[in-house]
């Protein structure tokens, strides 16, 4: 069967000479396709890339996860070096977006990548309001319905700076590979929460399994409840390797590592997995 790979070319954390970024790209190979999915935060990523001898400009898709700054940062320069390769996203990504904590803060696609799109416009982008398949084997998942109780699929996000529209960031889309062991799931931000983001993967496209899970988890700010119930449910679909990172968060991450000593594994900036992608 053949070989896939998927390598981390952004993340909060990296190993020297790799540099850190709040931020998420990962460069997935498979024997027909170079598939880009999110761009990163900053020059965190392209140095990255460089370093890793990921040549963007040859990549024959592009996805976005959602549309925040630290999954966009780079969108225009990559659009530019890869002329060539269409663009996957959800239409609500070109929204402005704001967190409201303290103070409104702007966490929309920076001005330059939106602009980007709209040159591009609908001859190169590809709106995706359902399951999409990118290459063969190779999928995004979708818009995912938000079905658990427990996964708090909310927070502090607008589309506006005063607050009175709540984001549900609907255009949450995750990355899923097919292996003849079970689903290679990539997480962005993973706001739909991630077990309704496992029930729709297996419901929309089909299986009973899932191999791996990597990427942000954004159990950040979980209660103990969602956290114990997130694990639950990881135990029910035995999921053997798990990889959390970005917006997954230490304390989560932690409790998944006490609960799961053999499945959770390091991430950081260089990380690259192989597996054997199903292309029947």
């Amino acid at each position: 069967m053949p070989t896939a790979t998927l390598t981390i070319l952004s993340d909060n954390a990296a190993q020297p000479p790799l540099k850190s970024e709040h931020g998420f790209s990962a460069w997935i190979e498979t024997p027909g396709a170079n598939i880009l999915f999110d761009t990163g935060a900053g020059p965190a990523m392209l140095h990255n890339a460089d370093a890793l001898g990921v040549d963007l400009s040859k990549a024959s898709a592009i996805a976005l996860s959602h549309g925040h700054y630290d999954h966009a940062g780079n969108l225009a320069e990559i659009l530019e070096r890869g002329r060539r390769a269409p663009l996957f996203l959800h239409p609500d990504s070109l929204r402005p977006r704001f967190s409201i904590h303290d103070a409104p803060k702007s966490i929309g696609m920076p001005p330059a990548a939106c602009d980007a799109v709209r040159t591009a416009g609908d001859a190169r982008c590809r709106w995706v309001e359902r399951p999409t398949e990118l290459a063969t084997g190779v999928w995004l998942a979708g818009p995912v319905p938000r079905k658990t109780a427990f996964e708090d699929t909310g927070g502090p996000f607008y589309f506006d700076p005063d607050g009175q529209e709540p984001d549900p960031i609907l255009d949450d889309l995750s990355l899923c590979m097919r292996t003849s062991a079970g689903w290679v799931v990539c997480l962005g931000c993973c706001h739909a929460g991630v077990v309704n983001t496992l029930q729709h993967i297996l419901q929309a496209l089909g299986g009973t399994k899932i191999l791996t899970v990597i990427g942000g988890m954004h159990l950040c700010h979980a209660d103990t409840e969602r956290l114990k119930r997130t694990a639950d449910a990881f135990q029910v679909y035995n999921v053997p390797f798990l990889y959390p990172c970005h917006c997954t968060g230490e304390t989560a991450t932690a409790f998944l590592r006490r609960r799961f000593p053999y499945a959770v594994r390091p991430v950081s900036a260089g990380l690259k997995i192989s597996f054997e992608i199903d292309t029947t």
